[in-house]
């Protein structure tokens, strides 16, 4: 095991460099050329992200002492990724490799740019490492797969009789007391807007205590988002929908989550105890709670439902004790 840590210790030190260099360079502009969504400068955050927070040496070995790897009968894992978030994939990478079983990678359409090079770059570190890319025949052993709800229930079906970890819709919420300090509001504008609201731990519900009143920026992503935006705001306009306007996106008092990405949802709350049985109600709902003033398993710090550490499972499912226990 010491060996796969310090294979993922030296991935992290590369990656701490990336864009740095004219060959990492052309891989963003790649990146964002087959994903309109991808900015950039939030590809650079999101590998970045990867370096500090799953690839440091310290957090690896405390994170894998947890479990018995590697496992004893290596299996072949196929890992079906999503592509709205750059390089979003990458932790189910990490997991099964770092379990110890084959993992066979169907990267998304929308982000096999930036996984075929972090892949490339594994295996320029160690070219026996076991991981290929699915040709869509080799036979496997069990299945990650991260999509819709529609998707979720195809992969269902798929792979029925294998052993599956599968993820559909999740949304996110962020609980405010009042008292929260103009960095902490920074941060959850960044919980907002970040990958223009595409991701499952992007916040998209707002609980405010009664009588706040609602003050945030939130900085467009890229033009997409911005033209979402607009769109929103013109049809809110149209039909007489109040709202309040947060710069690239604008928020709505109702109680259902919202269908556009520039549409952020609010409700008022007069104690906490109804908030936190509402966030118990819809837990199956839920990937991340932005907040300091709510209990919750999932709960993150302002700023910080973008950049999960190792042990921020999706969908609440540890990946690795699926992997280390229900592979065999």
């Amino acid at each position: 095991m010491k060996e796969r840590i310090g294979l993922f210790v030296a991935l992290g030190e590369r990656l701490r460099r990336f864009g740095e260099c004219e060959a990492t360079r052309q891989v963003i502009d790649g990146a964002c050329l087959a994903n309109e969504w991808f900015t950039p400068d939030e590809i650079r955050r999101a590998v970045g992200a990867i370096a500090e927070r799953m690839l440091r040496r310290d957090a690896l070995e405390t994170w894998l002492a947890a479990y018995p790897v590697p496992v004893a009968a290596p299996r072949r894992v196929l890992v079906i990724m999503a592509g709205n978030i750059p390089a979003v994939g990458f932790f189910d990478l990490l997991c099964v490799v770092a379990s110890g079983h084959r993992c066979i990678i169907k990267p998304s359409s929308k982000d096999s740019v930036l996984i075929r090079y972090i892949v490339g770059q594994l295996l320029e570190i160690d070219p026996d490492l076991p991981i290929e890319f699915y040709d869509g025949e080799t036979p496997v052993d069990a299945v990650i797969a991260t999509g819709s709800n529609n998707a979720r229930r195809y992969f269902q079906a798929r792979y029925a009789g294998l052993p599956a970890l599968l993820r559909g819709n999740r949304q996110s919420v962020a609980v405010l007391s009042g008292n929260e300090t103009p960095r902490q509001l920074a941060g959850l504008a960044d919980d907002i807007g970040a990958y223009s609201g595409l991701g499952c731990r992007s916040v998209s519900r707002l609980f405010l205590p009664a009588g706040y009143r609602l003050q945030l920026k939130i900085e467009p992503a890229n033009p997409k988002s911005q033209n979402d935006c607009l769109r929103t705001r013109a049809l809110l306009t149209m039909t007489r929908t109040p709202f309040i306007d947060l710069g690239s996106a604008v928020a709505v008092e109702q109680q259902e989550f919202p269908a556009s990405l520039s549409r952020i949802a609010f409700s008022y709350y007069h104690n906490l105890q109804e908030v936190e049985a509402w966030l118990a109600a819809h837990d199956e709902e839920l990937q991340c709670v932005v907040s300091t003033c709510v209990h919750h398993s999932r709960r993150t710090g302002f700023g910080c439902a973008q950049s999960p550490a190792l042990t921020d499972w999706p969908d609440d499912r540890d990946v690795m004790r699926w992997l280390t226990r229900n592979i065999q």
